[in-house]
């Protein structure tokens, strides 16, 4: 018999088709069985037959009941399966989560922060300078942005991404960077991982071959390779890649020529031209990473390889390191037919971006923000490159180390000989309070060691120190 709670919250109807579907479910009420008729139900518990009524049309809706115009309504004669089974059945498991590759795991622990946060001085070198003034002006672009949204930007949007914001980059590269596009060049993704993905499934095939820079970028092979492509790592030197080891079957090259991505130094003008003729004569594509080249410390940013060699060239702009990495606005900008292909897979795989990130770094752009928070943050890096530089050669950890890649970007490249003992050396220097980045953890197959130390988000005052606690660790 069902029971009524007059007091309680749940309305009457509610309370009875909960008892209801808890009887059939546990058997209380057998497959087949006759249901009371709604009119002598609704007077064994004094309530209206409509009342009664709307519970028997949700049982009969949520298919719980089935009924006939002469049979009345009968539990539906399904098999309940619930975990009140027979001791002999064998237990209940969950579907097999298929395994996947080391490299997922790695690449989570190339970025991911550890314990004790905020008791060491952390030289990450993916961490650009942040402060209250640019939420403030972040802040004041999202409110202005969102009050002037129209109702239709809402809906579902352009796969290339807020046009807006595409043209407020579009001018931001002509300006800044040299590179002269449309804006049917240019697709909006959540980062520069994103990028490289979709540039793997949109313009490459399965087991195509793909250079990357060793030591580079580990999510660029990380990503190539969990999308199937065959990996060819390519030494670095002081001149960069060492482009005339780049295999010839090669479809795609990546590259960081302004401001190599672990090693620090820039692409010689010579093997700029060597690479721009090689993609060319074996159409290849080049993904140029320009990840940190609006920071350079003497004179003005390398000319682009797009700008040189567009047809070919894919470049890949990021406002994590301009802004914030909060802010998960990317960019690919390229030949027209190869970004509409692009946006195709982005359309099936992703629609489209958050919209309101785009419209406020849109108004972020537009009204100025951007170029200062840029010219003030240009200035802050100058400040911290110069007490890092000062500091390694005071400490003494200039003597122990060669010091590189210090004319662009927000790291610089202590290396050491391959004696030395990175993971040692590395976890000590944590226990002393300092955390950095080992150089092996962007390499394949290099066997160079050193520390990657990224300067822009460790407070000035704390620079001269960590790199004594360093130099304590290995002298």
């Amino acid at each position: 018999m069902m029971k009524i709670n007059r007091a309680g919250k749940r309305p009457i109807w509610q309370q009875l088709l909960d008892q209801a579907i808890d009887h059939i479910t546990n058997g209380v009420w057998q497959p087949g069985e006759l249901l009371t008729p709604s009119r002598e139900l609704a007077q064994q518990l004094g309530v209206s037959r409509s009342t009664v009524q709307i519970v028997y049309e949700e049982l009969l809706t949520r298919g719980y009941t089935v009924t006939s115009r002469r049979g009345g309504t009968r539990v539906n004669g399904w098999i309940q399966f619930t975990d009140k089974r027979k001791e002999d059945a064998p237990p209940l498991v969950p579907p097999q989560l298929p395994e996947l590759p080391l490299l997922v795991d790695l690449s989570q622990q190339w970025f991911r922060s550890k314990d004790n946060w905020e008791s060491v001085i952390d030289f990450s070198p993916y961490q650009p300078y942040m402060d209250t003034q640019f939420l403030k002006t972040w802040r004041k672009s999202y409110l202005n942005a969102s009050s002037e949204l129209k109702v239709s930007s809402w809906s579902y949007g352009d796969a290339y991404g807020f046009e807006p914001l595409r043209r407020q980059i579009q001018r931001y590269l002509s300006l800044e960077r040299g590179i002269h596009v449309q804006t049917n060049q240019i697709l909006l993704t959540s980062g520069a991982q994103h990028s490289i993905d979709l540039i793997a499934q949109a313009l490459l095939t399965k087991g195509d071959i793909v250079t990357v820079e060793d030591p580079g970028y580990p999510v660029a092979w990380m990503t190539m390779k969990y999308r199937q492509m065959r990996i060819a790592p390519v030494p670095v030197d002081e001149y960069g890649l060492v482009v005339e080891k780049v295999p010839s079957e090669a479809k795609l090259i990546f590259v960081t020529p302004a401001h190599q991505c672990a090693v620090g130094v820039m692409l010689s003008e010579p093997r700029r031209q060597q690479l721009l003729h090689k993609a060319a004569q074996q159409n290849a594509w080049i993904v140029e990473d320009d990840y940190d080249s609006e920071f350079r410390y003497r004179g003005d940013p390398m000319p682009t390889l797009f700008s040189q060699l567009p047809q070919n060239c894919l470049y890949l702009m990021s406002f994590s390191k301009l802004t914030a990495p909060g802010i998960r606005v990317s960019a690919v900008i390229g030949p027209a037919e190869a970004i509409a292909q692009l946006a195709r897979v982005q359309a099936f795989t992703y629609r489209h971006l958050p919209v309101m990130e785009q419209v406020t770094l849109a108004h972020f752009i537009e009204h100025g923000y951007f170029m200062r928070h840029m010219r003030r943050a240009r200035n802050i890096y100058r400040r911290r490159h110069e007490l890092t530089q000062k500091a390694i050669v005071a400490s003494g950890l200039g003597n122990k180390f060669t010091l590189r890649g210090i004319e662009t970007g927000l790291h610089l490249l202590l290396e050491a000989d391959e004696s030395f003992d990175e993971d040692t050396m590395t976890l000590r220097a944590l226990q002393g309070g300092v955390r950095v980045h080992q150089l092996h953890s962007y390499c394949l197959e290099s066997k160079r060691k050193g520390w990657v130390l990224g300067f822009a988000k460790v407070d000035e005052g704390l620079i001269e120190e960590g790199m004594y606690r360093l130099a304590e660790t290995v002298l």
